[in-house]
């Protein structure tokens, strides 16, 4: 695609047509994804472990003009992202464009009272069963259902590219190993047309990646804002536009790709831990 006036830039983000699955999507960066490619004309399946949350954020969708209906799936559960899959193909059509972004926290790590000594292996199976094993089947999923031109994209985290001990080991692990299935899995798919690309988010609010809760505590929010450049942590309003990017044509050539979207936090040299 050539563009040559402005009057051609909106095609650059058109997902008309578009058939998106994102997981983790009845809250937090989920949804903000879920409605950004609604509103850029795709029909968006809501993935969510709640059935209730994800119906609610597909009518919120529905109700602002788009096109969604809500899937109650746990990615931790063997198998329930291709069952997933199946009836979204029925329901909306093939899937074309597949965001693997469910994921959790798995509690704090030593700046709390999650040092590695006393990490549980059930805190560890839990994290791992939902970001890495669930990573992993929903990508799988993908690989099986995209033609060419499909798209993947996962969320990982800068804890992924760093060490971070405001999180858990289980996630730092998680979030850094899924980087390397993104690279491998793109190397394996370009020939297919399939492109497969991650994002790391830095400090965002409105997730429920900690507590569960959408909001953060000032005391908490000033601590982060202390290790990102711009002084602040991110809305979801901007995580919206890289999400959208590197699933429309915008990026058809880009594929293996980890978009950082920090603040500036990585490019620091040093912090206060």
């Amino acid at each position: 695609m050539s563009i040559s006036s402005a009057a051609g830039i909106p095609a650059l983000f058109d997902l008309t047509g578009d058939v998106v699955v994102v997981t983790g999507a009845s809250s937090g960066i989920g949804q903000a994804a879920a409605e950004v490619y609604a509103a850029a004309g795709a029909a968006v399946a809501v993935l969510g472990r709640s059935a209730e949350r994800a119906d609610a954020v597909a009518a919120g969708i529905v109700s602002a003009g788009g096109t969604a209906r809500g899937y109650a799936v746990d990615v931790a559960v063997r198998g329930a992202v291709d069952a997933a899959v199946a009836r979204i193909a029925q329901d909306l059509g093939r899937p074309t464009v597949v965001v693997a972004n469910a994921g959790i926290a798995g509690g704090e790590s030593y700046r709390g009272d999650g040092g590695i000594a006393d990490y549980s292996d059930a805190e560890w199976d839990e994290v791992v069963a939902t970001n890495l094993q669930g990573t992993f089947e929903t990508v799988r999923a993908a690989a099986r259902v995209l033609g060419p031109g499909g798209r993947i994209l996962v969320t990982s985290s800068t804890a992924g590219l760093r060490t971070d001990p405001m999180v858990s080991y289980g996630y730092v692990a998680t979030k850094a190993a899924i980087l390397n299935l993104v690279r491998q899995t793109a190397l394996e798919l370009a020939p297919r047309g399939i492109r497969v690309n991650a994002i790391a988010p830095g400090p965002f609010k409105g997730t429920r990646i900690g507590d569960g809760k959408t909001e953060i505590a000032p005391e908490a929010e000033a601590a982060w804002a202390e290790t990102i450049p711009l002084g602040r942590m991110g809305t979801m309003a901007e995580i919206q536009g890289p999400m959208l990017f590197l699933v429309a044509p915008a990026s058809a050539f880009v594929t293996g790709a980890t978009l950082a979207i920090d603040g500036g936090a990585l490019a620091l040299s040093h912090t206060g831990f």
